[in-house]
């Protein structure tokens, strides 16, 4: 795997792993109704689901792709369009204020974990992500040095963005400010997905 190709696949997984979507918004209300270590917790529960998913895909989902070509043809159709059907909703929900949950008290450090982990695994754009994304991008009979580095860089992206979000939202200046914004940051990030998906869902 050559340096270029490693540097594609990190871009392209932190523009998916810091897109609006279940794990950011999990981050963003823990970190608001619960504090800044909860959302820590959560982020580590976030990243560790991540590697999974990819683990999923470089071993098992790719070598069904390279035995039916087409079938990995229509999953990486399948994942262009699942990524503009969030990018629609983000844009049309974009003006709904963010929940808020005050009156939660901080859950424990396992329990914040498993949340993390849980909310991974339940969300749907992770699996199509690595499933037809992610593993289109390393190329067939790439050394393990180099598959070990590619799960270190998912687990430090996904832990990196919901971790940015959980300090962003454990403070009220911040919160109130991207309450203010919500509507334009929002349509920003799902317009942004929305043209990656039609470049995934074309090529």
């Amino acid at each position: 795997m050559a340096l270029s190709a490693f540097l594609a696949a990190w871009g392209l997984h932190l523009v998916a792993a810091a897109s609006p979507g279940p794990a950011i918004l999990m981050s963003a209300r823990l970190a608001v109704s619960e504090g800044l270590r909860t959302g820590f917790w959560l982020a580590m529960g976030i990243a560790l689901g991540a590697v999974f998913w990819a683990v999923a895909a470089l071993t098992g989902l790719a070598l069904l792709f390279s035995l039916a070509p087409a079938l990995f043809w229509g999953f990486k159709l399948a994942g262009g369009l699942f990524l503009i059907w969030i990018a629609f909703n983000m844009w049309r929900h974009a003006a709904v204020p963010l929940a808020e949950e005050t009156s939660a008290l901080p859950r424990s450090a396992l329990s914040a974990l498993w949340l993390g982990l849980a909310t991974q695994f339940a969300n749907p754009k992770a699996a199509v992500f690595f499933g037809a994304v992610f593993v289109g991008t390393v190329p067939p009979g790439t050394a393990l040095p180099w598959i070990c580095a590619l799960l270190a860089m998912v687990f430090v992206n996904e832990a990196a963005c919901n971790l940015f979000i959980a300090r962003l939202f454990s403070f009220e200046r911040s919160r109130r400010a991207y309450a203010r914004l919500k509507t334009v940051i929002d349509r920003a990030f799902g317009g942004m997905l929305a043209l990656l998906g039609l470049k995934i869902a074309a090529t």
